[in-house]
């Protein structure tokens, strides 16, 4: 098929990077060098890979199946609720744009999740086209990497339907996001939706037999949730019991690993160093958006909340803030953690704004600059969005097939 061609011509000069990970805490190498990988895929004389790529021609030359199988995937998405800030980007999608040179890699926006709180209905649609238009500027390459809109893929919500039967109602009641949405939200006033969105959540992770997914610190018990969800669904309807009803028995979904940055993985609110950067803050001034012009940029850094402390140190637990703010430098200046400390150890908060400001501002005039050019061009998004969408619904729809089948549904 042409896409799967497409897919192939793309990767192969990654073959290269497959063996050197970016730098990620719980980055798996591959086990085996290359010679005893191609040796043992074309000793295998079973259709491994068209299980596993349900897309992929049957004819499929050796050295197609053998890319295909070396590529671990990756599967993330940000919401489409407010605007995407340097939290989203630092802590995401620009480790990304890393990974996409090493995996194979979906990022889709996350929209069936933004409706589980009270949003804007009139700003939801631009909402998502604006996320995908900025996943495009911060550097997501479509010719390595799906970008598609979440309900664009029916899927999502089918295979969450399938997992909430063997979801126990007490699992989703101890998830620490429901207890203090739900709080704020009135107890009772609180949606289903808010219960049970960790099981879309879970949903969204295995519908794509993922390898990895990059999580920050606060967000490992969702996928905690979706690989206990895998391990309950594999014991309760696969091996033996499946291949009875006609699969190929073992396990439905695949257990996936966190993939944790080294930094950047939780930047905190400028006015508060202990509370993340949210969207959902009631203080713009918390956060810095992505398309925010260089004057409100600057003026953000110049508020925001630092301490009285001689001197800039990272990893002091007493000053929460000098350690984001430093880190948020280190990351967008490129440099290191090292040079950093030596550059700013004796540096007052007077000198070190204007410099981190201008750092930031120099890092995001790009991605605004790309951003203008997408958006004035609707009909290309809408290609990229629904080629996104039919290369993902490939995937998914053999999931879903397995788990149906699995489950007993005539089919």
């Amino acid at each position: 098929m042409a896409h799967a061609t497409d897919l192939i011509l793309s990767s192969s000069s990654r073959l290269l990077t497959l063996y050197s990970p970016p730098p990620l805490q719980n980055a798996h190498q591959l086990p085996l060098p290359p010679g005893s990988l191609v040796s043992a895929i074309a000793a295998d004389s079973s259709d491994n890979t068209q299980t596993l790529f349900p897309f992929l021609d049957s004819d499929a030359t050796a050295p197609t199946r053998l890319l295909l199988l070396l590529l671990k995937r990756v599967v993330s998405g940000v919401q489409p609720t407010g605007s995407i800030h340097l939290g989203n980007y630092l802590g995401a999608i620009k480790n990304w744009v890393t990974l996409q040179d090493t995996y194979e890699t979906l990022f889709f926006i996350v929209d069936l999740h933004a409706i589980t709180l009270p949003y804007d209905v009139q700003e939801l649609r631009k909402a998502t086209r604006d996320t995908a238009a900025l996943y495009l500027a911060c550097g997501v390459d479509i010719s390595k990497a799906s970008v598609f809109v979440q309900s664009h893929v029916r899927a999502h919500v089918e295979l969450m339907w399938l997992l909430s039967s063997s979801t126990p109602i007490g699992w989703l009641q101890k998830m620490t996001q429901f207890k203090e949405k739900s709080r704020k939200e009135g107890g009772e006033n609180a949606s289903v939706s808010l219960l049970t969105y960790p099981v879309l959540m879970a949903a969204d992770i295995l519908l794509y037999k993922s390898d990895f997914v990059p999580v920050g610190e606060d967000q490992k018990q969702h996928l905690e949730l979706a690989r206990d969800l895998a391990q309950r669904v594999n014991n309760l309807y696969g091996g033996r019991k499946w291949k009875k009803l006609g699969g190929r028995g073992g396990s439905i979904f695949k257990i996936p690993e966190p993939l944790i940055p080294q930094v950047g993985a939780r930047v905190m609110s400028l006015t508060d160093g202990l509370s993340k950067m949210s969207k959902s803050a009631p203080s713009d001034q918390s956060r810095i958006n992505l398309l925010d012009s260089k004057d409100l940029i600057a003026d953000k850094i110049k508020r925001c909340k630092t301490d009285s402390f001689a001197g800039l140190e990272f990893d002091n637990a007493e000053r929460p803030e000098c350690n984001n703010l430093l880190s948020v430098y280190q990351i967008v200046s490129g440099k290191t953690k090292e040079e950093v400390m030596e550059e700013c150890k004796d540096t007052s908060w007077g000198t070190f704004k204007p410099l981190l400001a201008d750092a930031v501002i120099e890092h995001l005039s790009p991605i605004q600059v790309r951003y203008e050019e997408i958006t004035a061009e609707a009909a290309y998004l809408d290609k990229v969005l629904s080629e996104g969408a039919d290369r993902a619904t490939e995937i998914a729809e053999s999931t879903i097939h397995n788990l149906k089948q699995a489950m007993g549904f005539y089919l």
